[in-house]
């Protein structure tokens, strides 16, 4: 039943504040007013949120959103902080274009900038083949070791990352071409080969008939001990580091049929601070080489004096 609107509500007499009416188990409701500075709290979000929707992008319509009154878009704003953030770096870009690689780690400042915009670099561009830590996979160089295949030196990591290795699109690419012995050598002899190879590693025994295959087969590449041939990109096989595997079975395979993996050039894809970048962020994984010093050129002869004659 509907209460009697002129019916007089009871009031507390504590706060003088109407009851509401209701009662539960002897516990009634006070019909509290909301405080002024709340209810005008309220009318200014309210307020402030309809300013908002037509000043920003805010309503959603059949094909677009309303594009607001200020023109502002987070697009736009993100653009704006890339640019922003952009010309920030070009000075430490432009020093680092002008400062010759072989120098930058004589400028310790630069070169850490240098690390961190390569690192960032890498994360785009390189984590794909040689992972997040450079750590690389079966197949995909490792690049925290000093094992470098053509050399470990700010130059030469610059030099691979602008052409690539084996890369059809740039004529001064590395380049090295291991043949397959299948078909060559007869199982034995593999056997023998693969044995002496692992042994050149400490992880066999030494045999006569392996040794003799491998002098007149693999060592104009690989070196009489092992050691590989960075002229030629012909690795050591001396050490514990393997691209493809250490095992018999590893070996075996590339003996007969070798695998000869692809890096893409960059120089066509990055500009040149961004490779330089790069090459001093590989650089400082852990098996980076000082750059070596030209050899010095011999001192002219001195002028053989005369002997008085016309």
């Amino acid at each position: 039943m509907a209460n009697d609107p002129t019916e007089t509500k009871r009031i507390d007499e504590p706060t003088g504040t109407e009851f509401v009416g209701h009662e539960w188990d002897g516990i009634e409701e006070l019909n509290t007013p909301l405080p002024r500075w709340w209810l005008w709290t309220f009318y200014a979000t309210v307020a402030w949120g309809l300013a908002y929707s037509v000043a920003y992008p805010a309503w959603p319509m059949i094909d677009q959103a309303t594009e607001g009154m200020i023109g502002w878009t987070s697009r736009g704003q993100l653009a704006q902080d890339m640019a922003a953030a952009e010309q920030g770096r070009e000075g430490v870009r432009v020093q680092i274009a002008a400062l010759p690689l072989a120098q930058l780690a004589d400028n310790p400042d630069l070169l850490q900038k240098a690390v961190a915009g390569g690192a960032a670099a890498f994360k785009v561009n390189c984590v794909q083949c040689h992972g997040a830590g450079a750590a690389g996979s079966p197949g995909y160089p490792n690049l925290n070791d000093d094992d470098w295949l053509w050399g470990g030196d700010l130059e030469a990591i610059e030099f691979t990352i602008k052409h690539g290795i084996r890369w059809d699109g740039d004529d001064r690419a590395r380049f090295s071409l291991m043949p397959g012995f299948n078909g060559i050598f007869s199982d034995a002899q593999v056997n023998s080969i693969v044995g002496h190879v692992r042994s050149l590693s400490g992880q066999g025994q030494p045999n006569a008939a392996g040794a003799q295959l491998y002098a007149d087969n693999c060592l104009a590449c690989h070196g009489a001990d092992g050691g590989g041939d960075r002229f030629q990109g012909a690795p050591a096989l001396n050490d514990a580091i393997w691209l493809y595997g250490s095992e018999a079975s590893d070996i075996r395979a590339q003996v007969l049929n070798p695998r000869h993996g692809v890096m893409p050039g960059w120089q066509d894809r990055l500009d040149p601070v961004t490779i330089k970048m790069l090459a001093a962020y590989v650089h400082s994984l852990g098996g980076g080489e000082a750059t070596p010093v030209p050899a010095a050129e011999p001192a002219a002869e001195p002028a053989a004096e005369g002997n008085g004659q016309p």
